[in-house]
C-alpha cells in the first residue's frame, strides 16, 4: 500500500468520439484501482469535446467545458473526429477542440514520447538494430505558430483564382518558454537537446534557432545541438538513436513526433501530454492524451488498444498529480504487461490470439495487483 495523498486533485475527463469513450472508460479503471489501492483521491468531472460537443451543443468545445478545464488540475482526453463532421468548416470541426483548450489552458509545451518495446521491435519498418532500446522525446511548441497565427484565409483574388496563406509567427517569449521546459526535461534524461528550425529560410527559424541558443548558457550541463527539420526527418530514420529530446515549433513539431512514434511500429501504446511548462516543484496543469486518433472503424467493436491512454494517465500522476511513485509502477505494469505477450489486434502478430480492449485492461490491473503485492 502507498500512503494517501492529504488532497484531492479535480481531473476533468473529456471522451471525445469513436473509440475514445471505450479507452478513457477503460482509463478510469485503472484510476480507480489507484483511488482503492494507492490513496489517489480524485474528483472526477465529465464533459463534452469534438464531435460529441458538436452534436450536442454545436461547438468543438463549449465555454462551459474551457471554464471547468480552467478550474481542474489536469484533462484527461480521449479521442476526437470522425467523418460524419468532415464537411463542416474548418473552424466548427472536432479538431479544433482541443486547440481551443490548448490555448485557452495555455498548454504551451507538447511532450510526445516515442519509446520502443523490445517485445514489438519487429513491428516497425526499421531494422531491430536501429530501434532497440529507441527512448526519444519531442517537446513541440502547441499554442503558437502557424496553426495559431494570423493572417489567415481561403478566398477567391479578384481575378477569380483560389488563394490561400497561412501565418507563422513566433514571440522570443513564446520560444524561450518551450525551450526551458525542453532543457529541464533533458536535465532528468541524458541531458541532451536537439533544437529542430528551418532557420536557413525561415526568419521564425532564425529567431528560434537564436532563443534557443540564448537559453542554453543556463543551461551549461546540457549539450544543445541544432538540426534544419528535414535532415531531422532523414535523421529519424536513418538513425533515431541519436536523439534524446528534440524542440521545435508547432508545425515542425506535428509531423517529426508522429514520424517517430511510427518508428515504434505501435501508434496504440504512445501518450502524449501538454503543459503550462512544468510549475513549482515540476507540477504543472496538463492535458492528456494519447497519440492515435478516433479510430471510427472499429468503435464499438472492444477491440481498441487503451494502452497508450493509460500511459497518457501515467503522465498525468507524474506531472499533473504530484504522484510520480505511482506513474513509475503503471508504467512498469503496462511494460510487464506487452513483455507477457498480451496483444490487442492493432499489436498482435500473426499466430497469436489477440484480446479485447478490457481485457488488455483486466492484464494491467492483474499486473498492478503484482506491483502492489
Amino acid at each position: 500500500m502507498v500512503a494517501a495523498s492529504d488532497r484531492a486533485f479535480d481531473l476533468l475527463v473529456l471522451p471525445g468520439d469513436g473509440i475514445g469513450p471505450e479507452i478513457i472508460g477503460e482509463t478510469l479503471r485503472v484510476a480507480d484501482w489507484f483511488g482503492r489501492n494507492a490513496g489517489l483521491r480524485l474528483n472526477l468531472t465529465e464533459g463534452l469535446a469534438g464531435g460529441a460537443s458538436i452534436d450536442a451543443v454545436g461547438a468543438p468545445v463549449s465555454e462551459a467545458v474551457v471554464e471547468q478545464a480552467l478550474a481542474s488540475d489536469a484533462v484527461l482526453f480521449g479521442a476526437v473526429g470522425g467523418p460524419k463532421w468532415d464537411h463542416l468548416p474548418r473552424a466548427q470541426r472536432p479538431e479544433m477542440g482541443i486547440l481551443r483548450l490548448r490555448q485557452a489552458l495555455d498548454l504551451y509545451a507538447n511532450l510526445r514520447p516515442a519509446v520502443c518495446f523490445d517485445e514489438l521491435l519487429d513491428a516497425s519498418a526499421l531494422k531491430p538494430e536501429l530501434i532497440r532500446g529507441l527512448d526519444i522525446l519531442i517537446v513541440r511548441e502547441a499554442t503558437a505558430g502557424v496553426y495559431f497565427s494570423l493572417p489567415r484565409a481561403n478566398e477567391v483574388d479578384a481575378d477569380g483564382a483560389r488563394r490561400a496563406y497561412d501565418t507563422q509567427a513566433y514571440t522570443e517569449g513564446q520560444i524561450a518558454r518551450v525551450c526551458r521546459t525542453a532543457f529541464e526535461l533533458a536535465r532528468t534524461r541524458q541531458r541532451r537537446l536537439c533544437s529542430v528550425d528551418k532557420a536557413n529560410v525561415m526568419e521564425t527559424g532564425a529567431l528560434w534557432r537564436a532563443v534557443a541558443t540564448e537559453v542554453a548558457a543556463d543551461y551549461p550541463d546540457v549539450e544543445l545541438s541544432h538540426m534544419y527539420a528535414d535532415n531531422c526527418a532523414m535523421q529519424l530514420v536513418r538513425r533515431p538513436d541519436q536523439f534524446d529530446v528534440i524542440v521545435t515549433d508547432n508545425l515542425f513539431g506535428d509531423i517529426l513526433s508522429d514520424a517517430a512514434a511510427a518508428l515504434t511500429g505501435s501508434l496504440g501504446l504512445l501518450p502524449s501530454a501538454s503543459l503550462s511548462g512544468l510549475g513549482q516543484g515540476g507540477r504543472s496543469r496538463g492535458l492528456y492524451e494519447p497519440i492515435h486518433g478516433s479510430a471510427p472503424d472499429i468503435a464499438g467493436q472492444g477491440v481498441a488498444n487503451p494502452i497508450a491512454t493509460i500511459l497518457s494517465f501515467a503522465l498525468c500522476l507524474r506531472w499533473s498529480l504530484d504522484r510520480a511513485d505511482l506513474a513509475d509502477r503503471l508504467e512498469q505494469a503496462v511494460r510487464r504487461v506487452v513483455s507477457s505477450g498480451v496483444r490487442t489486434p492493432d499489436i498482435a502478430q500473426p499466430g497469436v490470439a489477440a484480446v479485447s480492449t478490457i481485457q488488455m485492461t483486466d492484464a494491467v490491473l492483474a499486473a498492478l495487483d503484482t506491483e502492489f503485492a
